[in-house]
């Protein structure tokens, strides 16, 4: 399976941005993005006014890289997002956060996406009682995430749930610590998720 292998700060450093791609690390004093906000690469620092075009493809690449998606199912969620009712950018930010990894790292499993995203490769991941090992599943208002019965005791699994538990869980979740289980209640709303995103711009970018 093809994934991206690279240095994730420099995402953040390329996107002008923290994309909080590290956990708790990107909070710290070791953020590579605190100590070098500008791009990598020997002409980083000297970046000019960004075109239209440079400004959609950022934003694209923005929400690629947050969600961990990489450029082929990227565009494929993009158009099936198109075909649905409703705003496009809205319905495509819906199908990433319906992703389990993406719901796993919500619910508190996992201190970052890809983090969440090996959880559930490593059949840690159980939903509605069965086991999920694919990142790209899509869940729906209603099913059970549950940490599998022989994976409860991982300590990164407890300690990113007890870091969670002290930040607060959003509201579209229903969480249960101690059982170590959650629900997906409803698709949230693209305006209550607070990201640095701006899907009109993405629409932009696949409209040219």
């Amino acid at each position: 399976m093809a994934r991206n292998t690279g240095p994730v700060c420099k995402q953040c450093r390329r996107e002008g941005i923290k994309l909080f791609l590290k956990g708790e690390r990107c909070f710290s004093d070791k953020c590579s993005f605190d100590r070098r906000p500008y791009a990598p690469g020997q002409h980083g620092q000297r970046r000019g006014k960004p075109t239209e075009y440079a400004r959609h493809l950022r934003e694209k690449q923005k929400a690629r890289r947050i969600y961990g998606v990489l450029e082929k199912q990227f565009s494929n969620y993009f158009k099936k997002a198109d075909r649905a009712k409703g705003v496009t950018g809205d319905n495509l930010i819906h199908l990433l956060e319906k992703r389990i990894d993406n719901v796993v790292y919500r619910m508190g499993f996992a201190n970052t996406r890809r983090a969440g995203r090996q959880l559930v490769r490593h059949n840690h991941i159980l939903v509605n009682g069965k086991r999920v090992n694919i990142p790209s599943y899509l869940v729906k208002a209603g099913d059970e995430i549950t940490i599998r019965e022989r994976s409860q005791k991982i300590a990164s699994i407890l300690e990113s749930l007890e870091a969670k538990q002290r930040q607060g869980w959003d509201a579209w979740l229903e969480i249960d610590p101690k059982g170590l289980k959650g629900v997906f209640k409803e698709v949230p709303n693209v305006q209550d998720l607070q990201l640095p995103i701006e899907p009109q711009l993405i629409v932009e970018f696949y409209s040219r």
